[in-house]
């Protein structure tokens, strides 16, 4: 069904724009989830970045309700339209990539838990550090994946994906018993959450390539091992 959601897309049918936009949305939260990435390692930023980082959420917002409202008027004008799937499909689809932006924005918001420092440098931060790679060359790799519908790709990243949510909560656990102050756990609590919510969402994304329209958000159970869905 992607194929031929893309192929709608790329023509002059008037659902064009909305892969359009979708293509903005899905850029925008993944250059603010990597920019408050940096602030939530440490980095520290002008406060015109960190304001940058909510003003990039408002467009994603506004772009959002242009895609609903769109799908509304097309659908108002073309009620028997064989691209009512599609249509269905880019509605659930963008929720996801807008619960995306919410997240960076709550990654860039714990430097303000963190005493003026980086979480430590001990194994605990480096298994972080690990999960938080995962997941940004996860989101860098989706709008490709999204644009050639490369199904097996996408499953690759979904398995790797469901190994870092399943990471995260470990690593909470490990955290749980740990001898660190207040502070610092609570870093590391919220990143590992946020981590997991911002792959997860890469994942229901991901799912538009490789599930039919009533499995999107859910994974095979012969194809994928794990969890079927990354819920908030």
């Amino acid at each position: 069904m992607l194929r031929q959601l893309l192929s709608i897309f790329r023509s002059n049918n008037p659902l064009k724009t909305m892969g359009e936009d979708f293509a903005q949305m899905l850029k925008i939260t993944y250059d603010t989830t990597m920019k408050a990435g940096q602030v939530f390692s440490g980095e520290h930023l002008k406060p015109e970045e960190r304001t940058w980082i909510y003003e990039q959420d408002v467009q994603v917002n506004k772009l959002e309700r242009k895609i609903r409202k769109q799908v509304i008027a097309y659908l108002s004008l073309h009620s028997s339209a064989p691209d009512l799937p599609y249509c269905l499909l880019i509605m659930s689809l963008v929720k996801d990539v807008e619960r995306l932006g919410d997240y960076a924005k709550n990654l860039s918001e714990i430097a303000d838990l963190q005493d003026d420092r980086c979480v430590p440098d001990d194994e605990l931060c480096q298994e972080l550090l690990e999960i938080k790679s995962g997941v940004e060359t996860a989101f860098a790799a989706t709008a490709d994946v999204f644009e050639q519908s490369d199904t097996e790709r996408a499953m690759q990243l979904t398995r790797q994906g469901q190994d870092l949510a399943r990471r995260s909560d470990m690593l909470i656990e490990k955290v749980a018993h740990s001898c660190h102050d207040a502070n610092t756990v609570t870093s590391l609590v919220l990143g590992a959450r946020y981590y997991k919510r911002i792959g997860g969402h890469v994942l229901n994304i991901l799912s538009g390539v490789t599930m039919p329209l009533h499995k999107v958000d859910y994974y095979d159970e012969d194809a994928v091992t794990g969890e079927h869905q990354i819920r908030d």
